[in-house]
This record gives structure tokens, sequence and C-alpha cells, in this order.
């Protein structure tokens, strides 16, 4: 693969260069969530975005391409960083640190085998090309091996009450999976001249101002490549769209995750299947508000009502309940009805609360007798409800 240049990964992501494992991952997570193509759909310039991050986020998320990465101001998958620090000691380079980017500086001289003095007997250039070609085949040799598969996240949304009392959800994923013609080989057997190097087994590679020959990534120096499989085009696995069914617990809250292991995109080469997260987004509801386990709820009383007290009946998400109304009651006032709320998702057998506030309801005096009755009740009631405010002026 040839190296990706002038690229600022952390830029990308909007992180530092310092910045921890769990700090890019929460930044990636972030942006994915934010340019996902399934959020966006149609969206160019999204789909765009989120190459460039999932990029980033390979890069900077593996230790040995991030190590590569940082020493040389781009990644290639062809660069082994201890061969490449070795390479460095023995030509008495300099690393991409302490340079402007070029991780070694040898005034423009092309490294291949036509160029170095001596041909590749030599004691000076050529030492360079086996510490390569080396590091080289070793990376090689590692890419045929078992690579697992990529975690997928789907955002979902469930009803309110589904949320609550539990239930089944579905949706439409699209995964990669194994391809069903060559099992996962990415070849159908037979070889031809690869096309990258066109069967001379060499590609030459630059690096800064070094320039040097290097064994094919893509025929691993062989100069042949297998006949790619027609279904997958050599990829080993195929995207597919299947219907998924899944089990939401009761009390599922608004934002959590379920994971699904296995359930994300195939492994190659024998690599397990990466896992499937699923966001849950909860509903509203006309009359409840859910805060936690906690269900919110807004009352009317009357007058009398919350003058003298008494016991009203209001709704739960069980359905009616009894409520005791304290006399005196204020307008504003919070009743608390204890395990009338939603069942915990995390913890067996615990509850929340019903969380009722009390509106005293106002009436419109339409007759003479009751205008009479509010006034012989403010002459026995003299009491001002504005007093303490005025004393605190």
């Amino acid at each position: 693969m040839p190296p990706t240049q002038h690229k600022d990964y952390y830029a990308t992501l909007g992180v530092k260069k310092a910045a921890t494992a769990e700090e890019i991952r929460k930044a990636f997570r972030k942006l994915a969530r934010k340019y996902h193509p399934d959020v966006n759909p149609g969206d160019k310039k999204a789909e765009e975005k989120f190459k460039e991050i999932s990029e980033a986020n390979d890069i900077l998320s593996d230790d040995k391409k991030r190590k590569i990465y940082d020493q040389f101001g781009f990644y290639s998958d062809q660069i082994d960083p201890a061969a490449a620090e070795a390479a460095a000691r023995a030509g008495g380079g300099r690393g991409a640190g302490q340079g402007q980017g070029v991780p070694f500086d040898f005034g423009g001289f092309d490294f291949s085998e036509e160029a170095a003095p001596g041909g590749a007997g030599s004691q000076g250039w050529g030492s360079f090309r086996d510490i390569f070609s080396g590091m080289f085949n070793r990376e090689r040799q590692a890419e045929q091996g078992p690579h697992p598969g990529t975690d997928l996240e789907y955002q979902v949304n469930v009803d309110f009450w589904t949320a609550i009392r539990g239930g089944t959800a579905r949706l439409q994923i699209q995964r990669q999976e194994v391809c069903p013609t060559c099992h996962g080989k990415a070849s159908t057997g037979g070889a031809q001249p690869c096309p990258e190097c066109h069967g001379t087994g060499q590609v030459t590679q630059m690096g800064g101002r070094m320039k040097f020959n290097i064994a094919c990534p893509r025929c691993g120096g062989t100069g042949k490549v297998q006949n790619a499989c027609a279904t997958c085009h050599g990829e080993g696995t195929v995207y597919r769209t299947e219907p998924l069914e899944f089990r939401i617990k009761p009390g599922t809250r608004d934002g959590q995750r379920i994971r699904l292991a296995g359930k994300g995109n195939a492994g190659v080469n024998g690599g397990a299947a990466g896992d499937l997260y699923l966001i849950i987004r909860t509903g509203t509801h006309p009359v409840f508000t859910r805060q936690g386990d906690d269900i919110l709820l807004t009352i009317p009383v009357t007058v009398a009502e919350a003058a003298l007290g008494g016991r009203i009946e209001v709704p739960t998400i069980d359905g009616r309940a009894q409520l005791r109304i304290p006399p005196g009651t204020q307008s504003g006032q919070k009743l608390r009805m204890r395990e009338r709320g939603v069942p915990s998702a995390t913890k067996e057998g615990v509850r929340g609360d019903q969380i009722v506030t009390v509106e005293v309801a106002v009436p419109q005096v339409r007759d003479e007798r009751s205008r009479e009755i509010l006034r012989e009740f403010a002459r026995l009631n003299p009491d001002d409800p504005r007093g303490a405010l005025w004393a605190k002026v």
C-alpha cells in the first residue's frame, strides 16, 4: 500500500498528539455518530468525512501503526517501527520528530539497486536494502494472518412503553460477511502477473527524500497474484443487508448501549467477527416524563382539595392509583409515590418512584353566592400570603 502523506490524523479527530487511546476512541465515536452514512443518507460530504475519521482512527487506534505515523509523518503498512529505527541509526539519519517531517535526509540519493555503488554486495547502501527487504517481508507475512472484523454501531428508536415494559425491536443492518464463493480466501485458484509490479516482484517507494526498492506489497515479491474471487473482488468479504431482531429489557434507558457479540463485520483469514453496538433512543409520552428510573407527572387539584387535603386518583405507568393530598398543600409542591416508577434494567428488584407535582387550579366564580362565600372566607382568614416577601424587601 503506498504511503498516505500530508494528513494530520490528530487534527482530523480533534485530539492532541499526546492523546491517550481512550481519548482517541471517544473522539472517533463522537464524530462517527455525527457523520455516519446511516445518519446522513445521501450526504456526500458527510460520507467523505466519515471515511477520513475512519482512516484516522484505524491508524491512531493501533499502537504499531501510530508509532510509524508519529515517526515518519505518514503511514505505510510496509514499515516496521523497529527496523525503521535501525535503518535510521545505521545511516546516521534523524527521526521525523527532529526534522521537518522527513524521516531521513540523504541529500536526495537513490537507494535503488541501480543507484547503489557496488550493487547488492556493497557495504554501504546495500545494507539499507537488506534491512527494508527483511522488514517488508515480515509485514507481508503478518498481513496474511487472521484479522478480526470491525465493530458496528447503530442507533435504534423504541417507543416509550417498549423501553419501560420491555419487548423486541427490529431493524435492518448492513454488515460484512465471509464471501460465500471463496469462503474468505479472496481468490478462486490460479495465478496471473501482478498488475502492481508488472511481474517484477518489486516496486519503488518514497519516504521524504529517500527512495528505495521494496518487495511488491500486493504479490509479496513473487510477481504473481492469485485470481481474485469474482464475487467479493478479492476482499474475502461481501456486504449484506439483513434484518435483525433483538430483545429490549424492561427499564432500558435513553442512550443505553446494547452489545451483540459477533454481530459486527466478519473477520478476514479466519479472524473473529466484530461486535454490534445498538444505541437506544426512547420515545416520549404526552402525560408521563421519564427521568432515569423515575416518572414525573403534574396533576391539578381544586382549592378545596389543596386546603383540606384528601385522596385523589392519579395515573401511573401501571394504571390508576390513590394519592394522599396533605392539608395545606401548595401549588408546585412535589409528592412522592414510592416504587411507582420504572423497573431498573441493571438492578434486579429495584424500581424508581413517581414524583407528582401538584398544581392548584383556581376556579372561575360564576354566581353571587360563590362570591359571597369567598368574601366570607377572606374575612375569616385575613393572613397576607405576601407578608414574608415584603419583610425581606
